[in-house]
């Protein structure tokens, strides 16, 4: 499953482990992991099913019978199949062809893979959420329907698994290492791949894990097993494979192709970009077609991803023939047990994946997977940012408010005013952490505000305000994240990590996370985002106010100071676009608020008391244009 885009977001790019705006937010958002996978979960359960399809009737009944010997006393929880085509979206077993969809995305290695699988509660509610996700996107006809399908699942996903949001610190993982040149041979590539100095990538992960299950199961073909270390062998090749086939499916997605290098938006971006709208490829093989990415994948995408997995465990099947052997320090290791290299935490394998005479055994299989995209040198593929990290920007808007009254006792009929705002804003975005509903927006802006005459009964003349905004996630209630970040940073930096990426994705109770329509993106967001405008003593423009008993007539005219706050409770964008290194939207948002007289002066009579004065109940509306510089 993809959690981050971004879901999606990431890349998993780099975990960035504190994300401060101490001196603007008065707090530290600490530990956002930037998380972007692969395939989708049932997108890499397709793959496998029909991977195993594509095997010869033997290749299968292999399979089939490894899968048995892996069953033993496991009954309850793995499903009689390998794949069970009659689970529906409530499933009640684990089969064969979901391993791939856990590795990765919802486990660090096959170790930890196989533990949750046998043994954890919540992994039937991940599988049915990815069955319903499934089932959303065969419905989805529009993009706002797919993309609300990707958010309930993200949503959902975070409730079953308790790691979901923590799991990842780098997901070089799950792309595939650039290229340096163009003239490049697979030889020359793997050896660079495979190395033991280049950072993590999708082919030397599959290559630890896939050596691992062939050389356990040339253990299986030698015979020399008893039964119990016969099972346990069987689900540590099971194990090691499945967990080696995400990273390799992963290789066929178009985003992991392009998205290979760069700092963390420009990967993310670049990775969504080409997720969506597909790249042209060409196999090692030299094999040409166009490929899309995560949550965009097409039959004739899967199919080519199939054919290497079916290679893949066609391998497997070899090996336990006694027709395939990888010398591994670790193959006369009885019991064996699934591998524990972490793919979430390492930033490289610290040694030779695979021995040299080895890497042969592998060749047929990663030469069907697409070269990727050329590094940072001449004849790159464009690339494009998200909107992650910190900016400066400016807002103008236009305002509508709703006056329940005015200042004095008298003046209790509704009135209108209309305003100009300006905001210069410096702030870190954080938007699409985990899919393209998430909404990890940080800001203060400093500006001034301008509003006309009240028309009505509230009898405010124009009047000028200093205002200020913040804006900041929350995961309850509004500001917990702000307090709880600098103790949390400190003390459970992993509680703080799935606090910070539920709050982003619409908090606890996810009711805020952003919904797609076809006629733009609504949020729900009270408590989220404040407007505070200091009205000034403005002696120039003194209100009209009742006072009995003073003459004349009864009227005094006083300059008024104060403080209205606001509170959007919605937020409409109709449209955003942005380039490498900045954005601009539209944002419609109706807010409620309040109008609090702070000081009062009297101007005329001289002598005159005070009027008492009232707080006013204010709805209005801010429609603005936002524009943000990237810094970085």
């Amino acid at each position: 499953m993809k959690v981050f885009r971004a879901r999606r977001l990431s890349i998993l790019l780099r975990g960035q482990r504190s994300i401060c705006l101490t001196a603007i937010l008065s707090a530290c958002f600490c530990a956002f992991p930037l998380t972007v996978f692969a395939w989708l979960y049932p997108e890499h359960r397709d793959i496998t099913v029909l991977a195993i399809q594509m095997l010869e009737p033997e290749q299968r009944s292999s399979l089939d019978e490894l899968w048995a010997q892996a069953r033993l006393g496991h009954e309850a929880r793995l499903c009689d199949q390998l794949t069970d085509t009659t689970q529906g979206l409530n499933p009640t077993c684990i089969d064969y062809v979901a391993w791939p969809a856990i590795a990765g995305d919802h486990s660090c290695s096959a170790s930890e893979m196989l533990t949750e699988i046998l043994d954890a509660s919540w992994i039937l509610h991940v599988a049915k959420v990815g069955a319903d996700l499934n089932s959303n996107l065969e419905r989805a006809v529009r993009r706002d329907q797919h993309i609300n399908a990707i958010r309930r699942s993200d949503i959902n996903f975070l409730r079953a698994d308790p790691l979901y949001a923590t799991r990842a610190r780098s997901n070089d993982a799950h792309f595939l290492l650039a290229r340096p040149n163009v003239d490049v041979s697979l030889d020359s590539y793997l050896r660079l791949a495979l190395g033991p100095s280049v950072e993590l990538n999708s082919i030397a992960t599959y290559s630890w894990y896939h050596a691992r299950a062939l050389a356990d199961a040339a253990l299986i073909a030698n015979g020399h097993l008893s039964g119990a270390t016969r099972a346990r062998t069987a689900l540590a090749v099971l194990a090691n494979e499945a967990f080696a086939l995400h990273f390799l499916e992963d290789s066929f997605a178009s985003g992991h192709v392009t998205g290979n290098w760069g700092n963390t938006s420009m990967r993310m971006g670049t990775h969504d970009y080409y997720s969506e709208h597909g790249v042209e490829v060409t196999t090692w093989t030299g094999n040409r077609f166009v490929t899309l990415g995560d949550a965009y994948m097409r039959p004739e995408d899967e199919k080519r991803t199939a054919s290497a997995v079916r290679d893949s465990l066609a391998q497997i099947v070899r090996a336990l023939d006694g027709k395939v052997q990888v010398g591994l320090p670790s193959e006369t290791t009885v019991p064996i047990e699934p591998g524990t290299f972490n793919a979430c935490e390492e930033l490289k394998i610290s040694t030779p994946v695979v021995k040299g005479p080895d890497v042969e055994t592998l060749v047929p299989v990663i030469a069907e997977t697409p070269m990727p995209a050329l590094g940072d040198v001449p004849g790159q593929l464009p690339r494009f940012r998200s909107e992650l990290g910190p900016f400066v920007g400016v807002s103008a808007a236009v305002l509508g408010n709703v006056l329940g009254g005015g200042f004095g006792s008298n003046q209790d009929g509704a009135s209108v005013i209309g305003g100009l705002e300006a905001t210069f804003r410096v702030g870190l975005g954080l938007e699409g952490i985990l899919d393209q509903s998430s909404d990890g927006l940080a800001f203060v802006g400093v500006g001034f505000r301008q509003d006309g005459p009240a028309q009505g009964t509230a009898n405010i003349a124009g009047r000028g305000a200093l205002n200020l905004q913040l804006r900041a996630p929350f995961w309850l209630i509004p500001g917990d994240l702000v307090i709880a970040g600098p103790v949390l940073g400190l003390t459970s930096p992993k509680t703080l990590q799935k606090m910070a990426v539920q709050s982003g994705n619409g908090g606890l109770i996810p009711w805020q996370a952003g919904i797609a329509t076809r006629i733009g993106r609504f949020q729900f967001m009270l408590g989220r985002e404040v407007s505070v405008s200091f009205y000034r003593l403005d002696t120039h423009h003194p209100i009209l106010q009742l006072t009995p008993g003073v003459p004349p007539i009864g009227q005094t005219l006083v300059a008024v100071k104060s403080l209205q706050v606001d509170f959007p409770f919605l937020e409409y964008r109709p449209f955003r676009t942005f380039s490498r290194n900045q954005s601009s939207d539209v944002v419609v948002q109706p807010y409620i608020g309040f109008d609090e007289p702070t000081e009062s002066v009297v101007i005329s009579p001289a002598g005159a008391p005070k009027p008492a004065l009232h707080t006013i109940l204010v709805t209005g509306i801010r429609v603005a244009f936002d524009w943000r510089y990237y810094v970085k």
